[in-house]
């Protein structure tokens, strides 16, 4: 075992001399050159974490070549031996730093986290909430090296009047921070102390028959996705995404029913939605047809992927509303033809557990023991009760055949 200066000189001497085995520096203790028989040449540093009794262990710097040249690799040694001496190994270091580059990369442990989160619409909460807001402001920082000024920067960049959304991240976040503490990937979570965003202020507009009305017929001039499902919101009361990635299997022509799973619903919750006729013929006006595919997605786009494009279609139809000759119409959402449906049940004396049934609402009458014991599916009472509400809204939908479909 050689020992002497690593120099430039000394290293291309070996090299040409086709030595092999190790070289150690004179000048700094555990610095060393490794020379194979094949010519290669590598820095190392051989050190001990403590006493003599402790087991020697040796840290490979890199092999010879920019950027490790005697000079900079002797540089190096220095620095770790400084390491070493307040007791940080440089070897389990290096593998930290290798883990955070790699495995608690914030994109990286975000996908894990989704993967780990129940399928469903909490799964797909996460997937949007990481992918439209969270990953674009954290990037790959290592999940340790996440401060709460982090945190705080993909708040500040959303819009402000996004009170819902931040309230979604804030939750997605702050539970993935907790499964990270869980797993003993960082010590805290970095969201410790920080206050929940405040709460939606609860809406309370709901459409008018003669808005419904309007509403309705505009949809027949818009995307050809779009349209039918803005129908089917007003006639099944249920929600958006629940309508818009519907496929034909769940649908039964000759039953009049609607079969939600589970899996689909946003409370995990099945749902059994009868339909009445202005949804069946919204569905043979889609299908083209009353005979009803058995397989797909039924608002496919011309590319066969679910249908997304929510925000053009509503303002396209706000802008033919201003353009109808009607009663200007207060700022609507989607969610309020949910609303619209829960307060007509209302006005036509629909029992409250039935509205539930039909929302799918696991709070009120179907929450905590009553939820439990009561299992009643209220399958008939949903049906008189839409039929009801069929019957109430079908003379507003005047002109509702009027079917001129945009592509865009």
């Amino acid at each position: 075992m050689a020992s002497g200066k690593i120099t430039k000189r000394t290293i291309d001497a070996l090299i040409a001399n086709g030595a092999e085995g190790f070289l150690w520096d004179d000048g700094i203790k555990g610095f060393g050159a490794k020379i194979t028989r094949s010519g290669a040449v590598s820095y190392i540093l051989q050190f001990r974490m403590g006493g003599r009794e402790s087991t020697t262990r040796r840290y490979t710097i890199g092999p010879h070549g920019s950027p490790w040249t005697p000079v900079t690799a002797r540089e190096e040694a220095s620095r770790l031996l400084l390491l070493i001496a307040q007791g940080i190994d440089p070897v389990e270091a290096d593998k930290q730093r290798r883990r955070e580059a790699v495995d608690l990369a914030f994109a990286h442990y975000a996908d894990l986290f989704q993967n780990a989160c129940a399928s469903g619409s909490w799964n797909r909460l996460v997937e949007r909430s990481l992918r439209l807001y969270v990953k674009p402001v954290l990037g790959s920082k290592p999940l340790p090296k996440i401060r709460r000024f982090d945190v705080v920067a993909v708040f500040d960049r959303m819009p402000a009047h996004q009170v819902a959304n931040r309230r979604n991240v804030f939750a997605v976040l702050r539970r993935l921070f907790r499964w990270a503490v869980s797993r003993g990937d960082i010590e805290r979570s970095p969201m410790e102390g920080m206050e929940t965003p405040p709460p939606v202020k609860a809406r309370d507009r709901w459409l008018s028959n003669d808005e419904l009305g309007r509403v309705w017929r505009q949809t027949f001039h818009t995307h050809h996705c779009f349209g039918p499902i803005v129908r089917l919101l007003m006639v099944t009361g249920q929600r958006r995404e629940e309508v818009s990635s519907l496929t034909w299997s769940e649908l039964d022509r000759h039953a009049l029913l609607w079969t939600l799973p589970g899996d689909r619903s946003k409370n995990g919750e099945p749902n059994l939605i009868p339909l009445n006729a202005l949804a069946v013929s919204v569905l043979d006006e889609v299908a083209q047809s009353q005979n009803w595919p058995r397989q797909g997605k039924v608002f496919a786009t011309s590319s066969g992927a679910r249908f997304t494009a929510y925000d053009k279609g509503k303002k396209k139809i706000d802008r033919r509303l201003a353009e109808d000759g009607g009663e200007p119409v207060a700022p609507w959402r989607l969610h309020d033809l949910r609303r619209t449906l829960a307060t007509g049940f209302q006005r036509l004396g629909v029992r409250f557990e039935v509205t539930e049934a039909v929302l799918n609402h696991v709070s009120g009458s179907r929450a905590g023991v009553a939820g439990v014991y009561q299992r009643h599916d209220w399958k008939k009472e949903k049906a008189a009760a839409l039929g009801q509400w069929n019957d109430h809204i079908a003379p507003f939908l005047a002109g509702h055949t009027d079917s001129h479909f945009d592509p865009g």
